[in-house]
């Protein structure tokens, strides 16, 4: 099932579907040391890891309707990041498999801008009003205040937490609406 191509406008954010060569904005978007902390290990090579998740990216939106935005700056066209909602099996279980799984990376030079909450706000209400699903995932590594504070003032609430295969432990939330 492909959806009608959504495009999202805020105030200061357009929100629409990567295309086949955007892999490249979020490989050098994720390239950033500060940007990629919580992301996990780097992986060896950036240009393929960024277009193997692209096309899961494309995966989601074919399969299920819905998936990751490209978020940019109304006004000048700047490339913001990639947020949004995507279909996940994270192979662990815990409520991360086979689930609506919300994310969202900020290219630094946009931190402190609000830009994140405004995209993933306009995310969710738009998924809100098209799909059916009651409960929304999400997984956050320990240490990212920021991403914490952004999932709890959009309404996600911590379940449980989970060790990595890297070391690195994730926060477990969850957003269930009625």
């Amino acid at each position: 099932m492909m959806p009608d191509m959504p495009r999202i406008e805020t105030d200061r954010l357009l929100l629409r579907l990567p295309g086949h060569a955007d892999y490249l904005l979020l490989r050098d978007l994720v390239a950033d040391p500060l940007v990629h902390r919580f992301l996990g290990p780097r992986p060896n090579d950036p240009t393929t890891d960024m277009f193997s998740r692209s096309l899961r990216a494309a995966g989601s939106w074919q399969l299920y309707g819905y998936g990751l935005f490209l978020a940019f700056e109304r006004e000048g066209g700047r490339f913001v990041g990639q947020l949004g909602v995507f279909h996940s099996m994270r192979g662990f279980g815990k409520g991360m498999d086979d689930v609506v799984e919300a994310g969202w990376i900020v290219a630094r030079e946009h931190w402190g801008k609000g830009y994140a909450q405004e995209g993933m706000r306009a995310a969710l209400d738009w998924f809100g009003r098209t799909h059916d699903t009651k409960r929304i995932a999400c997984m956050i590594e320990r240490g990212n205040v920021a991403s914490v504070t952004l999932a709890q003032r959009l309404s996600f609430v911590r379940y449980d937490e989970h060790p990595l295969d890297d070391g690195a432990l994730v926060d477990l939330f969850e957003r269930i609406s009625r």
